[in-house]
């Protein structure tokens, strides 16, 4: 009998238990849901949803090394007519975009940090610009020598040899019609006055290639932004030793006579006589000196590629050259994971004053000037190789010659080979 009762017992109580349990049964807690990153497919590849909005975001960028060599006249600390260095870069891409009432409103930072030679590491805005539909507002390359479909940004090779090719702060507006369109602009042109430099454009894209024509009003040229754009490069050709300037120019806001005008204009034909292949012609005409009209000329490795440069000093680190006019015509053929590419332009600088300084069979010093204009040519050709997937090699080499009538002329040859790893 106590077996029995102990076991009735037992599961009574069990029943009790399991009635309680019922009664009051323990609810897990749900894991709250997790807002996954979602692939952004409207803007191209590399967009990812922002968690909990509808904003795209691309990081891209890479990590590049580079070896840089110029030629006579440059020189090093040794005492040789060469000069060789190396260059490290790191470049980030932050493009973020989506879609309003009012068009795509997108917003692109570029921040990037070179050094030459171990040196110069400070991180730089690059580019930094927001866009609502067709207007734009920002840092970045000048309307100038950028815009739609890239047509504007010189020829085909990485020394691309473009005139005017410099960062300003800027505002514009481009009216799109399908493959065609219209673009205004005004930038900053330094001079802490309220008129800007004013820009117009016209482009046709479309699955051959594209044209476009461009103009630009520069409100403000003189000798003083002769200076800061030659700063303390001059050059040397025979014994005579050269310092360019325009000369007979305005001082800076003397009067309201210094303004210049341009016109540039190309075009680019994608697959014309074979598959992969491109063929760009370019060419600018000015009526007046202009910064819009300035070219790398005698050039050190530490202005290959220079951080930054502005409507103030276009060319740092080089030799700039003021061109009335210039023609040029490039070509790149891609071969599977090779590719070659090779431009040429020819131009006629200004009318341009030097201050000379020669010393004469006596030992002294001769001081004069002297006014002239010389003839500028250029020829760039480069080897690229995809080693793998996002990681390429390129080895390009260059010549640019400027022979001035009455001087002589002075040349250079320049180059590197650069690893680069993109993403």
């Amino acid at each position: 009998m106590n077996i029995k009762s102990l076991l009735l017992g037992s599961a009574a109580a069990l029943v009790a238990v399991s009635g309680a349990r019922a009664a009051d049964a323990v609810v897990m807690a749900e894991p709250e849901p997790v807002d996954y990153v979602r692939v952004c497919d409207v803007y191209g590849k590399g967009f990812y949803y922002i968690p909990g909005t509808e904003t795209c975001l691309s990081i891209s960028g890479y990590a590049r090394f580079q070896v840089n060599v110029a030629g006579d006249p440059a020189f090093n600390l040794e005492g040789d007519d060469y000069q060789v260095n190396t260059r490290v870069r790191g470049r980030l891409n932050f493009d973020a975009r989506e879609e309003t009432e009012l068009g795509t409103l997108r917003a692109f930072v570029r921040l990037q940090a070179t050094n030459t030679s171990g040196s110069n590491n400070a991180v730089q805005i690059d580019q930094a610009y927001l866009q609502l539909g067709g207007l734009l507002m920002g840092y970045r390359d000048t309307l100038w020598s950028s815009g739609i479909g890239g047509l504007e940004d010189g020829l085909l090779t990485d020394s691309d040899l473009v005139v005017g090719d410099f960062n300003t702060n800027q505002v514009n507006y481009t009216f799109a019609f399908g493959g065609l369109s219209a673009t205004i602009g005004l930038e900053d042109d330094s001079t802490g006055d309220v008129v800007p430099d004013v820009h117009a454009k016209l482009v046709y894209s479309g699955a051959w290639g594209g044209a476009y024509l461009s103009a630009v009003y520069d409100e403000t040229f003189n000798l003083e932004d002769v200076d800061n754009a030659f700063g303390t490069n001059n050059f040397l050709v025979g014994n005579t030793f050269f310092v360019p300037g325009l000369g007979l120019q305005p001082t800076l806001l003397q009067d309201g006579n210094n303004d210049a005008f341009a016109l540039k204009g190309g075009v680019s034909l994608k697959d014309l006589l074979v598959a992969d292949s491109e063929l760009k012609i370019e060419g600018h005409y000015a009526f007046d000196p202009t910064v819009y009209a300035v070219i790398d000329g005698i050039t050190s490795t530490a202005s290959f590629a220079a951080n930054n440069p502005n409507i103030n000093n276009p060319t740092p680190g080089s030799l700039p050259i003021f061109l009335e006019w210039a023609a040029g015509a490039g070509y790149a053929q891609g071969f599977g994971k090779l590719g070659i590419a090779v431009a040429g332009q020819y131009g006629q600088t200004f009318d341009t004053t030097f201050a000379t300084l020669v010393r004469a069979p006596n030992g002294q010093l001769v001081t004069g000037s002297l006014t002239s204009e010389g003839d500028y040519y250029a020829l760039v050709g480069n080897v690229g190789y995809a080693i793998t997937p996002n990681f390429k090699s390129l080895a390009e080499v260059s010549y640019r010659n400027v022979d001035f009538d009455g001087l002589g002329e002075t040349d250079q040859v320049s180059g590197f080979l650069r690893f680069q790893r993109e993403f």
